[in-house]
């Protein structure tokens, strides 16, 4: 037998395990909620093992044998909403899959080949969009390009292959591709799928169709209320996404929300009144993203303040801590740099791939030098701009400051200069001196401000280590 073979077995008779305690632990959902959840954390250590100290496992028992504690109150919320088959494959796939044996896979990788190796890979099946929101990129590319179901099945079979099971998809309007997204969760059932979506695609036939794959969630965008959303995002967007709410909701779908802040709508979307609103309507989870003023056409009066921004931390902080009694939980992508180690991008911890095909470090760095129809994703991930990420990060020390474009815009010029990369943009290619040019102002405003947090944060080391100081789970 060969060790491919083997290791095939071995892969299915683990799924098979970890599907059955899934079930028993699900099984008790209803007759003694507290007790499955600790049941989970049991499931979790027989996985994982040591890679969690027995102080962690114990802290996570306590918290969620409390019927009142935060984090209890949350999972119970998505518990009584979500579909029995949705709830079963998702936590199949991130729980087992992704987090358990994907992670093994990934670490072993990085030493294996020196590079990075992502936990999650980011792809567009469309350039395409209904909309026109302000400041936005994608509403300008047009129908001009897509990524075949080939395409999009190469990046996934050779991911896996990786390690990675866990796929995001944005655009473009990823729905405009509803009929191939079905097919690919049917035939890769054993990933993840996550996709950002405007949510004016969904629909009652599309959602029977997702319970029934049970592996793709839902990452809404919506921006605080009707007013300062459809400011930005146009007329009757607001409501769309109120309905959609209520259909992913009536069927039992996991769904979350996607949040760009701005200037000027930063208050509204983390107000307690609009957090609320989003829990009553099912989401329980969400992405909030700094504003970036990509493309010639951006805007970069949308950027917020320092003090703004500085508002943010705090604010998104309150909401993640029990003192605050809302069952939401939203993670910042540009300031929870401390907890992941800086920059994620690059392949570190993921990388994005856009409808034509061009590999991208990050969703809002345009600039490449590998593509998917003539670079296997490995390739992809030993390309010039690539290793100079991996070569790079941390960007620096102070993760408040974590990205190579935003905030330390001189690194992202010299590495798109002496990469070669070129610009990806399909509309109006923009030189990396004219959007470094963009943030340097920001950047010089920012540091004074994020030292001084950064100075009284408790956590210097990363939680987080980068894969040069990992050695393989054995």
């Amino acid at each position: 037998m060969s060790n491919t073979t083997f290791d095939s077995l071995t892969h299915k008779m683990e799924r098979a395990a970890a599907g059955k305690l899934i079930d028993v632990a699900l099984s008790h959902v209803n007759q003694d909620r507290q007790k499955a959840m600790v049941q989970m954390v049991d499931f979790a250590k027989q996985f994982y093992g040591d890679s969690f100290s027995e102080e962690t496992y114990d802290h996570a028992r306590l918290v969620l044998g409390n019927p009142d504690s935060k984090w209890s109150k949350l999972i119970n919320c998505v518990l009584d909403q979500t579909n029995p088959n949705v709830a079963r494959t998702t936590t199949l796939n991130l729980g087992y899959e992704a987090f358990f044996r994907g992670t093994k896979t990934i670490r072993e990788n990085r030493v294996k080949y020196q590079c990075n190796i992502p936990w999650l890979i980011l792809f567009d099946p469309t350039s395409a969009c209904n909309m026109h929101c302000v400041g936005c990129w994608a509403g300008e590319y047009g129908h001009k390009n897509n990524l075949s179901f080939a395409d999009m099945d190469k990046i996934i079979t050779q991911g896996k292959e990786l390690g990675v099971y866990l796929y995001m998809l944005t655009g473009g309007e990823p729905l405009v591709r509803k009929a191939d997204i079905l097919k690919l969760a049917e035939k890769h059932n054993d990933v993840q799928f996550a996709i950002y979506t405007n949510s004016t695609l969904i629909d009652e036939p599309f959602c029977k169709e997702v319970v029934r794959l049970g592996n793709i969630a839902f990452m809404l965008s919506i921006e605080g209320t009707p007013s300062t959303n459809d400011a930005r995002r146009g007329e009757g967007h607001y409501d769309a996404v109120m309905h959609a709410m209520d259909l992913l909701k009536e069927y039992g779908i996991l769904f979350g929300t996607s949040i760009c802040y701005t200037s000027a709508n930063l208050e509204a979307v983390t107000s307690d009144h609009f957090m609320r609103m989003l829990c009553e309507k099912g989401a329980h989870f969400g992405f909030y993203f700094h504003y970036m003023p990509v493309g010639n056409d951006a805007a970069p009066e949308l950027m917020p303040s320092p003090a703004q921004r500085k508002y943010m931390i705090d604010r998104i902080r309150y909401l993640r801590s029990e003192k605050s009694d809302i069952p939401f939980y939203p993670m910042d992508f540009q300031n929870d740099g401390e907890f992941v180690g800086g920059c994620i991008a690059g392949g570190r911890n993921y990388f994005h791939i856009n409808s034509a095909g061009d590999a991208e470090p990050c969703v809002f760095i345009h600039y490449s030098n590998a593509n998917i129809h003539d670079s296997s994703i490995l390739e992809i991930l030993h390309s010039p701009l690539f290793m100079a990420y991996h070569n790079g990060q941390p960007f620096n020390k102070n993760h408040l400051r974590p990205c190579p474009m935003l905030e330390n815009p001189e690194l992202l010029r010299q590495m798109v200069h002496e990469t070669g990369a070129h610009n990806t943009d399909m509309q109006s290619p923009e030189t990396v001196d004219h959007l470094c040019d963009k943030c340097k102002a920001y950047a010089e405003s920012w540091q004074p401000m994020a030292d001084e947090i950064w100075s009284h944060t408790e956590i210097k080391e990363s939680r987080y280590e980068n894969y040069k100081d990992w050695k393989p789970v054995v």
